[in-house]
This record gives C-alpha cells, structure tokens and sequence, in this order.
C-alpha cells in the first residue's frame, strides 16, 4: 500500500476508503457474532477468517468495478438475497436459543466444532452472502468509489483495508476471551444474546421486506 502515498489524491482515497469501511463494518453483526463464536470454539477461526477477507475482497472490488449494473439488470436479486438471509437467521437463532437452554448445550457444541471446518466455512459463506446488510455495504462502496475517478481502486484498498483491520479485532479479541468460556454458563449467555441478535435481525429484515 506504500506506493499509494506517493500521490495525494491516491492517499486521500485510500484514507477515505479506511474511514468508510470501518464505517460500516465495523459493527457487530451476523457475521462478527458468527465469527466470534468461532474463534471462542477454536474452530478453524483462521479460515473463517481468510475466507471472509477472500470475499470482502472480491465483492469490494467488484462492487467498484460494477456490482451496481448487476442489481439494476436483476432486481429480483435483492429480494430473493433479503428473504434467504430472513430464514437463515432465524434458523441460526433457534440454534443459539437452544444451546442457551441447555445446561452443557454451549460447551458441548464448542468441543463438536472442532473437527468440521467444512461446516464452519459454510456458515461464514452463509452469514456473509446472505446478509442483505452485506450487500447493501457493497453498494455504498461501489457508489462513493465512482467519486474518486482515477482513485476509485485505491478507494477500494482503504475499504479492503478497513475489512482486514475488523477481521483481525474479531480474531484477536476471541483469543483473548477465550478463557472466560471455560464455564458452561458463560456460553449459555453468548449463545442467548447471540439468538436475541440474530432474531432481531430477521425481524428488522422482514420488516423492511415487508414494507
């Protein structure tokens, strides 16, 4: 990224880029929650983590390079990507829900994770591109790029930096809660929250839907 600074404008954008992405992806949502709770399992988090930063590289860069003229040749996308992400969350929530209601329901997940990664790369697969919030980040990134001319790719490395930037918080601060998850209770409490967020989400999805 260094040879972006030798122009001020290429710097500006990459800048920008850093501010934007950190915007909108650094919140947690479906996917940072998936991502922590994976990292607290130690299942295969470095390869959730490369397959997430894989995809917001190739989407960020394809939204700037025309991700826009796509959804306007197929609307129905958008729909069919809203509902999709409304029954997968849901679907997720009732197996959190389920996992707090059991006593040992948390811990005994977390030691069973271990050995599937090809469930683990499902699911990021899952709660990155059928997050409609996902998408719709996607497209503020592609619209604000074509405001940078020239600059818009290095637009597109500040955004893909900023990416990287929240993935490594996620991984590093699952590491480093780690031992707190020792207690079955305090998986409990995750899978809860993680169930009352995933609801919330599908509901405030539909509801958009909906309307």
């Amino acid at each position: 990224m260094f040879p972006l600074l030798l122009s001020p404008s290429m710097a500006s954008a990459w800048a920008s880029g850093i501010a934007t992405g950190l915007g909108l992806f650094a919140v947690v949502g479906a996917q940072s929650a998936f991502i922590l709770r994976q990292g607290l399992m130690r299942a295969h988090l470095l390869s959730i983590l490369a397959l997430c930063a894989l995809i917001d590289a190739c989407f960020i860069f394809g939204s700037v390079l025309g991700l826009q003229a796509i959804m306007d040749w197929a609307p129905w996308l958008t729909g069919a990507v809203l509902w999709f992400g409304v029954g997968f969350l849901l679907w997720y929530a009732f197996q959190s829900a389920q996992r707090a209601l059991r006593p040992k329901g948390g811990i005994q997940a977390a030691r069973q994770g271990l050995s599937s990664r090809r469930a683990a790369l499902l699911g990021a697969l899952g709660f990155t591109l059928l997050n409609p919030h996902f998408w719709l980040d996607m497209m503020v990134v592609g619209s604000l790029a074509q405001n940078f001319n020239e600059a818009r790719l290095a637009f597109a490395t500040g955004t893909l930096t900023a990416s990287l930037m929240w993935l490594a918080v996620l991984g590093a601060g699952s590491r480093l809660l780690a031992p707190l998850f020792s207690d079955p209770r305090a998986w409990r409490v995750l899978d809860g929250l993680i169930a009352m967020v995933m609801a919330g989400l599908a509901v405030l999805l539909a509801s958009s839907g909906v309307g």
